[in-house]
């Protein structure tokens, strides 16, 4: 079936619940204002396009190409991202709370203020996302990449971040606390006297576990 082209079509404010819409060419279209609750966004490419305040809540975005698009504000409740691309991408104070975010690419992307709570990011790219302020409670990071992401004041209680990559991430101000911390590496990771950890956790001494392995690691050559 030949896929369908609205490269850059105006379809804001758009009635488009449970649309099929797999694999169709929106880049750059305007769908701001847009109900695609439930619509089958799988595979589909938006890059650049416009979501602002999108009503995305259950939507099969598994796959999708959202590279540089602009979710700020949209509903993506329960949205199936997994394997999705948001490198880049806006989402500034987005709803993504029980979103499946597995193997997803967040690199880069803007999620201050976004609402993530209970969202599965296992194995997702975070690396250098910007997270201020932002819900991670009860979210699944599992072997997640936060490298360098910025987590200032964010909350991350009773998050599961089991072997996370947080080296060289700000975690200032940033509440852990009941968070599954095993195994992370924080090497030259930021904190301060605010941030709150979990019970019983010494990030001085993890960090200095992580040191020391990098250090073993670049003297194997690795």
């Amino acid at each position: 079936m030949k896929k369908q082209d609205l490269r850059g079509a105006d379809l804001s404010s758009k009635e488009l619940k449970g649309a099929d819409l797999k694999g169709a060419d929106l880049s750059h279209a305007d769908l701001s204002g847009a109900n695609l609750s439930e619509a089958d966004l799988s595979g589909a490419t938006l890059t650049f396009a416009d979501l602002t305040t999108a009503d995305l809540s259950r939507a099969n975005l598994q796959r999708a190409n959202l590279k540089h698009a602009c979710l700020h504000q949209a509903d993506l409740q329960g949205a199936d991202l997994s394997g999705a691309d948001l490198h880049g991408t806006l989402l500034y104070r987005a709803n993504l709370s029980g979103a499946d975010l597995n193997g997803a690419n967040l690199s880069g992307a803007y999620l201050r203020e976004a609402d993530l709570s209970g969202a599965k990011l296992g194995l997702a790219d975070l690396h250098g996302a910007k997270l201020g302020m932002v819900n991670l409670s009860n979210a699944k990071l599992g072997l997640a990449n936060l490298s360098g992401a910025n987590l200032f004041g964010a909350n991350l209680r009773e998050a599961i971040l089991g072997r996370a990559d947080l080296s060289y991430a700000d975690l200032r101000d940033a509440d852990l606390r009941g968070a599954n911390l095993r195994g992370v590496n924080m090497n030259k990771a930021e904190y301060n006297n605010y941030t709150k950890w979990m019970e019983g956790f010494d990030p001085i001494a993890v960090k200095a576990i992580n040191g020391q392995n990098a250090l073993t690691k670049k003297q194997r050559g690795q």
